[in-house]
């Protein structure tokens, strides 16, 4: 006898729309191949039964909130862009590239909880138990794990129940595609079961109090594997970034229900795992050389946390009929306008050169107070006159040669001076009203013109 209540839908991977038939392409996302049948289940009756079993509404102002429960998870870094601890019952969810290091991090935190005598579950969806323990003695916590409990499974409703009857103070589950709902019939890792699984997992880290770490895959375009809706099932996402070739890696926060979304944590990937970087400008501008053109340095910002970084410019005579044009953590579009400008406004021929730009140490710069920066260090490389060693510059330039006023210019002053820079170049209405400590010197800008006067390369 066929179920009449079980039928199947083609769901679409990329967005989760659900068409009755299969389809070349997604009428919804426009995404090509993307529809997989999956089963779908009758819901009514299962609705039915929790509305009668749902809560009665309450007034906002009779519902107690008490003081919300935080640990440290041992890692200071990972605690800042938190908030300032793991919350109990919260769900994170941490995602990055493919080696990047999500699994180092999450292990190196479950390490620290248990050093703190606390209960910790490792959900293994990719690794089998012997491989996690080699990994753990790799990063040196052969000593520390006595309360780490790993559990090989895919199962959501087994890690679910493990769960219930645990109840550590907190799980990782690597990876959430790893894991499947006997509800669906689809393979892990689809819309459906990502979805599926991930609500399962909330509902219980709400009901138990367990703190939940999810860590998630992502596509080539840079989002996270699954549906949107993972991300607003979470209370916090955070994005680990960074550069396989060098070892900085940058943790940031992108949404976060129990504290600010301006914090990153900056680590640094050894031999024995990920290591705190307590002073990233310093770490940035460790090799810079000395009385190079081409060289100027940016006080930027990573979230609320200033940081200095090294724009790095080389302007070469081309011999193609289209100069090249490269940028490497910039903005390659801005990049090309700060050029125009730089050729129309101040007639810098720059028609014939090649021009190559870089932000040493593999950190992205998005914000357009990098401007005046890369300016400076085009002009620098241009006119081969290396910056003074103890200058910083930041400031967004605009398409009139106008150099305009960022945020936070008292933070950025700040950490320059802590790293023993004694002048900073800076937007004109930046500079006015600004309080420069003794033997410092804030030199305000309003145009480009300016900007070369004071760097001393007309």
């Amino acid at each position: 006898m066929v179920d009449k209540a079980a039928r199947t839908a083609f769901v679409c991977q990329q967005c989760a729309h659900a068409a009755p038939r299969w389809l070349g392409q997604c009428p919804a996302c426009g995404a090509w191949n993307a529809l997989v049948e999956e089963a779908v289940r009758d819901t009514r009756r299962r609705s039915a039964r929790s509305a009668q079993a749902s809560a009665a509404p309450r007034p906002l102002v009779a519902v107690a909130a008490g003081e919300t429960l935080r640990r440290s998870t041992g890692l200071g870094e990972l605690d800042g862009v938190l908030g300032g601890g793991l919350v109990q019952g919260s769900v994170v969810l941490l995602a990055g590239d493919p080696g990047i290091g999500k699994s180092t991090l999450a292990l190196q935190a479950c390490g620290a909880l248990a050093r703190q005598g606390l209960p910790v579950l490792y959900v293994a969806g990719e690794e089998s138990p012997e491989q996690v323990r080699l990994r753990a003695e790799r990063l040196g916590m052969a000593d520390g794990i006595g309360d780490v409990q790993v559990l090989p499974e895919t199962a959501a409703e087994a890690v679910v129940e493990q769960l219930e009857r645990l109840r550590p103070a907190a799980v990782v589950v690597d990876s959430i595609q790893t894991l499947h709902t006997a509800t669906l019939g689809s393979a892990p890792g689809s819309v459906g079961q990502v979805r599926e699984a991930a609500a399962l997992l909330v509902t219980c880290a709400k009901a138990t109090g367990v703190a939940c770490f999810l860590i998630g895959h992502v596509t080539k375009e840079g989002a996270i594997a699954g549906p949107r809706v993972l991300e607003h099932l979470v209370d916090t996402v955070l994005y680990f970034e960074g550069d396989s070739g060098h070892a900085l890696r940058v943790l940031r926060a992108v949404k976060n229900r129990f504290g600010s979304t301006n914090e990153v944590a900056v680590f640094e990937m050894g031999e024995s795992g990920l290591v705190e970087v307590r002073n990233p400008s310093a770490a940035f501008l460790a090799e810079r050389p000395a009385g190079a053109p081409g060289s100027a340095v940016l006080a930027t910002l990573e979230g609320s946390r200033p940081v200095l970084v090294e724009i790095q410019a080389l302007v070469s005579r081309s011999g193609l009929a289209l100069p090249r044009r490269t940028a490497i953590g910039l903005d390659a579009g801005r990049v090309a306008l700060l050029l125009a400008v730089l050729e129309k406004r101040l007639g810098m021929p720059l028609h014939d050169q090649d021009v190559f730009l870089n932000v040493a140490g593999g950190v992205h710069v998005a914000e357009p107070a990098a401007d005046l920066a890369v300016v400076a260090a085009a002009a620098s490389s241009a006119r081969g006159r290396a910056l003074d060693a103890d200058v910083a510059v930041w400031g967004e330039v605009g398409l009139t040669g106008e150099v305009r006023a960022v945020g936070r210019a008292d933070v950025r002053l700040r950490e320059a001076v802590r790293q023993g820079f004694r002048r900073c170049v800076l937007p004109a209405t930046n500079a006015r009203g600004l309080d420069a400590p003794d033997g410092v010197t804030a030199e305000g800008v309003a145009s480009l013109d300016q900007l070369l006067d004071v760097l001393g390369l007309r």
